[in-house]
């Protein structure tokens, strides 16, 4: 008899490891981002200098400072990578939603990531166009509210 694969426990296999990445990855970066994770790297890199003289500043002395940091900055660059891919699509996933609720959003804004770099740029056009017309009108009531302003002050005064 032969024993089919199972697709679907395939699949929940790949998603509990990726969530074992994802709780992974959260965890050293907000412990790497903590006040407890640097003063442990000041209190390495003291324990570093302090036995320099013992080893008298040998090339192994300085290979395992330098071997150090750059294993851990290697590994770092992929978790720090993993959060902010993370963090951005919370983020877009959030303003999507903003976009959806209001009723007077233009919901094609929605799907800006599938847009190529050219009609980005024609959306933004559109969008500093629009600035620039608010700020016209914006500009416009102040100098009509300082007129209506001014002339009550004459009244007053008279």
């Amino acid at each position: 008899m032969i024993a089919m694969a199972n697709p679907f426990a395939e699949e929940a296999a790949n998603i509990r490891k990726k969530e074992w990445f994802t709780v992974f990855a959260q965890t050293t970066s907000c412990a790497a981002g903590s006040a407890q994770a640097f003063g442990l790297a000041v209190l390495i890199i003291v324990a570093w200098v302090v036995t320099g003289p013992i080893f008298r500043y040998s090339d192994t002395w300085q290979l395992v400072i330098n071997t150090g940091t750059t294993i851990v900055t290697f590994l770092m660059v992929f978790l720090i990578q993993n959060s902010q891919n993370r963090d951005s699509k919370l983020i877009q996933l959030k303003l999507d939603e903003l976009i959806r609720a209001v009723e007077t959003a233009e919901t094609s804004m929605i799907s800006l990531d599938e847009m190529s770099e050219t009609e980005l740029n024609e959306v933004r056009e559109n969008f500093v166009q629009l600035a620039a017309e608010a700020s016209e009108e914006i500009s416009d009531r102040s100098v009509a509210k300082r007129g209506r302003t001014s002339s009550r002050r004459r009244h007053a005064i008279a």
